[in-house]
């Protein structure tokens, strides 16, 4: 599934995001995951096959495992690619957190800079190092375009997030890395980084949008980790870096003037197999392809029994 527009009944609002719709009735949600991919802040021009069900499934997992630490907005899943929970009020900042050095978090530090959202960075990192501990690296959410590193400091001097929310955003942020960190252990693999997003609902925080999932998060595999590092090695990640990668190989990065390259067939189903391995390896699940091809009347069937019970 790639695009669409469901005419579902009691709808309120509806919002196309990057890779999924959103369909709001009052104080609920419903979020389709569609099989489009976005790197670099652009959705790029061919779906990925099953990869919504992929971030689905696996999101639901995550949030169903993190319950005890933080409301969540999720209350059931109507279908493999379908999420239905509590509308909250998004927090304009998504609270990312990292563990070790990856990423554009290297992208930054290899150019030169040594302080990430008003953090400073210890000198002699290398690509992969664990650093002495997680850090918090904001972001502004964007609604379309770029999403914009931000500190603390310019968070709370803006008032674009009340005090004491975001205090407790940053403790969740660390308690939820920290149980997400234990998961993937278990797995075999490293959490890296990830982001969190959090709204508000009747006066109280609750954790929304998708954890712990390849395009929210960077993992390692934890088997061989010290001696790649020590040998100067990229370490193996499960993540759609390779995506990026592949968009970078081909003379894409999101800067301006630039094209999108259209992926070939051939990657696309190659892309596909690997968002199925990724969720296999870090849920530990096996994951049952389901064509989806009357998602509209599920759906409908769901909300109208919703809506009399």
């Amino acid at each position: 599934m790639n695009e669409g527009h469901l005419p579902l009944p009691g709808l309120t609002r509806f919002y196309k995001g990057k890779v999924r719709d959103v369909y709001t009735f009052k104080d609920r949600i419903l979020l389709v995951a569609s099989d489009r991919i976005s790197a670099f802040d652009h959705i790029l021009p061919k779906p990925i096959p099953f990869k919504g069900q992929v971030l689905n499934q696996m999101a639901a997992y995550f949030l169903e495992n993190a319950r005890d630490i933080v409301p969540n907005w999720l209350i059931e899943v109507p279908a493999p690619n379908t999420a239905y929970g509590i509308a909250c009020e998004p927090v304009r900042v998504e609270m990312v957190i990292r563990g070790y050095l990856a990423g554009h978090a290297w992208r930054v530090y290899s150019g030169g800079l040594r302080t990430l959202c008003g953090v400073t960075l210890p000198e002699g990192l290398k690509e992969g190092d664990k650093l002495p501990v997680p850090i918090i690296t904001p972001t502004t959410k964007a609604e379309e375009g770029h999403d914009a590193d931000i500190s603390r400091d310019e968070i709370l001097g803006h008032s674009l997030v009340p005090e004491k929310i975001y205090e407790q955003m940053e403790v969740y942020t660390r308690a939820l890395f920290d149980r997400g960190t234990t998961l993937a252990a278990k797995q075999g693999l490293i959490l890296v980084d990830t982001k969190y997003e959090f709204g508000t609902h009747n006066g109280e925080i609750y954790l929304i949008d998708e954890i712990h999932t390849p395009d929210s998060s960077r993992y390692f595999y934890a088997e061989g980790y010290e001696q790649r590092q020590i040998n100067g090695e990229r370490q193996i990640q499960l993540s759609k870096e390779f995506v990026r990668e592949w968009l970078m190989a081909n003379g894409f990065q999101g800067k301006e003037g630039q094209i999108i390259p259209v992926m070939p067939d051939e990657f696309v189903l190659e892309v596909s197999e690997r968002y199925i391995q990724l969720f296999q390896k870090i849920t530990g699940l096996n994951f049952v392809k389901t064509p989806v091809d009357n998602l509209e009347q599920i759906l409908a069937d769901f909300l109208r029994l919703k809506f009399t019970s």
